[in-house]
């Protein structure tokens, strides 16, 4: 049985090996090509002997990301801090309070989950152009709020239901805590995994947004990093290494962010969002 089962468990972390190594292939290509010096057409599997590191100093400045980073950063870290903020607070009362009304409007978030977001896009669009919000930062920070905010609502709700004891509550109001401090001084605190979680999958959305960033930044000067490369794939196809050299300069802060945070991400996604 004992050896049944170590067979098994070894055929699991083979398949996982296979599975990571098929995902890791073409981030191994897009490094490969971004260290080409120009008019190597060699294999893209073949690493390159000389390593060509000035590919990037020319591709930041070529393609100016240097205003484009600063326009994505400011947006994802905006709209993060936004839907951290309004989503614990909007889900605290949800997950405590087992009204109708809230049973309801919890419901509501749900089923706006399904609803694919460019189905809003032409009156949004209109809208936007109306209220003169056309090319600013505002319109793109409250557009990825009012995207992920019930997806932050459900993952919030369904963590402090599953995982938060309400005994640690009661102590503090036994106390004299208002509802407001002891969200933030006993709640809060405590929402660390499912805050990493929200982080990840929603400024990793944000910060590779393009279906949104080309219709409302459409000036030069707004435009996010998705939208630079685009323009800059399309004036250098012919020059593969230099879009390889930004586009793995436009990942690099994600994957960081992820690897700092992977693991208050599955802990935050299994107590949860699969039990909540």
């Amino acid at each position: 049985m004992d050896n049944a089962y170590k067979r098994k468990k070894r055929w699991y972390s083979v398949l996982a090996l296979l599975i990571t190594l098929l995902h890791l292939i073409p981030f191994y290509i897009l490094v490969t090509t971004s260290l080409k010096g120009i008019g190597d057409f060699s294999s893209k599997w073949l690493f390159p002997k000389a390593l060509h590191l000035e590919n990037f100093r020319t591709a930041w400045t070529e393609a100016q990301l240097g205003q484009s980073f600063l326009n994505t950063v400011i947006i994802t870290f905006s709209s993060a801090v936004l839907l951290i903020i309004f989503g614990s607070l909007a889900a605290y009362p949800l997950a405590r309070r087992n009204t109708k009304l809230n049973k309801a409007v919890y419901v509501l978030f749900i089923a706006i989950m399904v609803i694919p977001p460019l189905t809003a896009l032409v009156p949004l669009y209109k809208m936007v152009v109306q209220i003169g919000m056309m090319n600013t930062y505002q319109i793109a920070i409250l557009n990825n709020v009012a995207a992920f905010l019930p997806l932050t609502i459900f993952l919030y709700a369904g963590f402090i239901r599953s995982t938060i004891p309400k005994e640690l509550e009661e102590a503090a109001r036994i106390d004299g805590a208002g509802t407001l401090r002891v969200f933030f001084t006993v709640v809060f605190p405590l929402l660390k995994p499912i805050t990493a979680s929200v982080l990840i999958i929603a400024c990793v959305y944000i910060w590779n947004d393009y279906q949104f960033a080309i219709f409302f930044l459409q000036d030069k000067e707004m435009h996010t990093l998705t939208v630079a490369l685009s323009h800059f794939f399309g004036q250098n196809q012919h020059q593969l290494q230099l879009v390889g050299a930004a586009a793995l300069i436009a990942m690099l802060p994600m994957v960081t962010m992820f690897l700092l945070l992977q693991k208050y991400f599955i802990a935050g996604l299994s107590q949860g969002s699969v039990k909540g």
